[in-house]
């Protein structure tokens, strides 16, 4: 018996590359452990891959031919050459009738995304957890949005205008009910402007204004606890055009991740989904966007999938992931879908014409017309159930194609139930009225619509008929099935009302964000343009003001003018150079918030720490080109004390430019605002205008400019020092002179020092709570 066995293991070991091959052609691979020692066992029998955590004693064993989505065989004995043998059964459909069925499987405690096999340093290619099952039902999920109507002002009795005020609204989603479940994948489907996006939000927990119905999950509410089990893709793929694909996913991995994994083990994770995805060619390049050069539209997609995947989601929502994508490239893309699909996790998508091949692999199928459901089922029974209403499609078509056409009324190339007959024959005839009998072409002439209304009514009956078929034979049979599957099992619901904490530590958070910031911001902060342009205008002020001395009033304004044009610079440059972040990136903050990947705080700091050694660099290469040709004074307290008040000018007009960043959200208008902002502070800044009426000489207090120029000027200049000296009169000292006399006191610095530290504090607050008004859910 021992010899038999022996000789049937030498053969497997000898031809394991075929029998691998083979395996998985027919839904199973096999993983191999090499000089592993365990103790001799023999032992066979199904059960969960993830049996050696918190596997139930009651599960009981299952053959091969169940309905669970991952079944295992193990052999174990004790070989030199091989030492056990794994047989996993993978991408098998389950087919559930109720959450029951789902509530057998153990619920696993591994880290998200690694199995047991991971545990024990073996690489399978199905070695993912299956998520936590999450059946979404909604039930008349009705959606409408307000409309601005201009107010217009009535004349009322005695001549006095009222004004009127209206307030009307569109419906945009109307009674829509359907369930999908785990391992299922449904596509929405209708023509543009028929709710496609906004129900998908809506399915998300993206979107409550407005929103009537329920919306559950495992027979719960949305809360905030839901957040990290759903994945959401966007139609426009937010990513950061300047990192790779691999940095995209592992920057990803180590925000979103569980903090009881290692980085190493969060990097193989990314790694994984790199290559179930098929990136590995692209890892490198960068994502790229559309100004910059990078990966094709169909890389930059997957990695957007990727992205989402990362964390193993239960509900995976994508909004038209197959927009912009060839044929080939999009079926690639859903049987990568489809694939992750049928390992437990529920997806939605939204798509809007897909080809024959891509519309069989639905599992489920909502059509959306106008807001109004006109189908819900199962995608290969769409095509029966127009039949068996009239609707037929008179030549061979792609069903998607057909089913558009009937979502916009149009019916065009479409064999129509008896009931329409007649007014297809009415719309034909006003385009040929030859095409009528005699005795019906008085009846014809006495129509007194033209063709585009005609056009317009038989759309509105087609439509009419869908709706009302719908409302009679779908949506009863879809609210009976509802009710069948029955409730949700306890445990499965109180495991997704967990509240789930941060997955890392604020401080992991901030190193990861600002590693990651730094990566991409970095070819702006270090362009040639930008520092062409510090070293040229540095360059051109020293050599006009080429070793400058003080001796005479117009030598001092001279001097003046050249601290207060050196305010102005950095000024404009530190506000300008921090205003447009925010609005940039305000969607893909957006995006990342709703997906809870890091505290607000983080980012806002990440984004100021980064931006520093910029706002720091230049104006260092520029003072130090400047202060020693334009012969400005030559001490080290004086050089250094100079270099800080323009850091502190420069680090408060970066905080006046994130705050109406932050506050105004909108490239044009923060840049328009901004500008004129900067030209009021400068005004008022202390060199143009000495004496400010009264009503409005509080501007120049809130101008940080006004500081920064005072500051600049008592630390180059002190009141000891002398000008104009003369055998007769004798030296006059700087205070009095017409620039300051009455104006500054050179004394000091301090109280300028504090103010200008408090605004740049005062500004950054500000932006933080301007940036909380993002809605996380667009």
């Amino acid at each position: 018996m021992c010899g038999c066995l022996s000789e049937c293991l030498l053969a497997l070991y000898r031809h394991k590359e075929s029998a691998m091959n083979l395996s998985s052609e027919n839904g199973y691979e096999m993983a191999y452990d090499v000089n592993r020692s365990y103790q001799r066992e023999n032992r066979s029998g199904f059960y969960s891959q993830n049996h050696m955590e918190d596997t139930p004693t009651d599960s009981a064993p299952r053959d091969r031919n169940s309905d669970s989505c991952r079944l295992s065989v193990h052999t174990a004995v004790q070989i030199p050459e091989i030492t056990s043998f794994r047989l996993t059964e993978v991408d098998v459909p389950p087919r559930r009738s109720s959450m029951h069925e789902f509530a057998n499987q153990p619920i696993s405690n591994n880290k998200q995304g690694f199995s047991t096999a991971h545990k024990m340093g073996r690489r399978t290619r199905g070695s993912c957890d299956s998520p936590l099952p999450v059946a979404l039902k909604f039930e008349e999920i009705s959606f409408r949005i307000e409309i601005k109507v201009p107010q217009r002002w009535i004349p009322g009795p005695a001549f006095v205008s009222v004004k009127h005020k209206q307030t009307k609204y569109r419906q945009i989603l109307n009674e829509v009910t359907g369930m999908v479940t785990p391992c299922e994948m449904l596509a929405i489907m209708g023509p543009s402007g028929s709710g496609k996006t906004s129900f998908i939000k809506i399915l998300a927990g993206r979107m409550k204004t407005g929103v009537s119905g329920r919306v559950s999950y495992n027979d719960l509410s949305y809360t905030s606890a839901l957040k990290r089990r759903i994945g959401f893709v966007t139609q426009d793929d937010l990513l950061f055009p300047q990192l790779t694909v691999k940095e995209t996913l592992i920057f990803a991995a180590q925000l979103r991740l569980p903090r009881s994994m290692t980085s190493e083990q969060k990097v193989e994770r990314a790694e994984i989904v790199i290559k179930d995805l098929g990136l590995e060619r692209c890892q490198h390049n960068r994502v790229g966007g559309i100004f910059i050069p990078g990966v094709s539209g169909g890389e930059r997609k997957r990695a957007s999938i990727g992205h989402e995947l990362l964390v193993n989601p239960s509900l995976l929502f994508l909004d038209e992931p197959t927009s912009g994508l060839d044929s080939t490239t999009a079926l690639r893309l859903l049987h990568v879908l489809h694939k992750n699909a049928k390992v437990g996790r529920t997806i939605i998508m939204t798509i809007h014409q897909p080809s024959s091949r891509l519309f069989y692999m639905f599992d489920k199928l909502l059509l959306l017309s106008e807001g109004h459901p006109i189908y819900f089922g199962k995608g290969k029974d769409a095509m029966n159930y127009f039949a068996s209403l009239g609707f037929s499609p008179q030549l061979a078509m792609n069903p998607a194609d057909f089913l558009l056409d009937l979502a916009t009324g149009n019916a065009d190339g479409i064999t129509l139930p008896d009931s329409l007959k007649h007014l297809e024959l009415c719309m034909q005839s006003s385009h040929n009225p030859s095409l009528l009998e005699k005795d019906e072409q008085h009846s014809a002439s006495d129509i007194s619509v033209d063709s585009q209304q005609l056009e317009y009514q038989f759309s509105k009956e087609v439509l009419k008929i869908l709706r009302s078929s719908y409302k009679t034979q779908i949506e009863p049979g879809e609210k009976r099935a509802m009710e069948a599957i029955g409730k949700t099992p306890e445990h499965l619901q109180a495991v997704i009302q967990l509240r789930r904490d941060w997955t890392s530590s604020w401080l992991t958070q901030f190193f990861v964000i600002s590693n990651r910031m730094f990566r991409e911001r970095v070819r702006d902060y270090f362009e040639v343009l930008r520092f062409s342009q510090a070293v040229g205008v540095a360059i051109l002020l020293g050599l006009l003001w080429w070793q400058a001395k003080i001796e005479t009033e117009a030598q001092l304004r001279d001097q003046v003018g050249l601290i207060f044009y050196i305010c102005i610079f950095w000024s404009t440059s530190s506000i300008f150079a921090s205003v447009y972040s925010f609005p940039l990136e305000q969607h893909l903050l957006a995006k990342e918030r709703a997906a809870d990947m890091y505290r607000l705080s983080v980012y806002h700091i990440s984004s100021t720490f980064c931006d520093v050694p910029s706002q720091i660099l230049y104006p260092t290469i520029f003072m130090l080109i400047v202060y020693f040709m334009a012969g400005f004074e030559k001490t080290a307290v004086a050089f250094i004390m100079t270099m800080l008040a323009v850091y502190l000018i420069v680090l408060t007009g970066q905080g006046v430019g994130e705050f109406f960043g932050a506050a105004i959200l909108n490239i044009k208008k923060a840049g328009t605002i901004v500008s004129i902002v900067l030209l009021i502070f400068l005004l008022t800044g202390g060199y143009y205008v000495q004496h400010i009426p009264g009503f409005i000489k509080w501007l120049k207090y809130i101008s940080f400019v006004y500081y920064g120029f005072r500051l600049l000027l008592k630390v180059q200049f002190s009141p000891s020092q002398t000008y104009e000296c003369s055998e007769t009169t004798g030296c006059k000292s700087l205070q009095l002179s017409p620039s300051f006399a009455g104006i500054i006191d050179l004394d000091g610095g301090a109280e300028e020092a504090w103010i200008l530290i408090t605004m740049a504090i005062g500004y950054r607050l500000l932006a933080y709570m301007f940036l909380r008004r993002i809605k996380i859910g667009t």
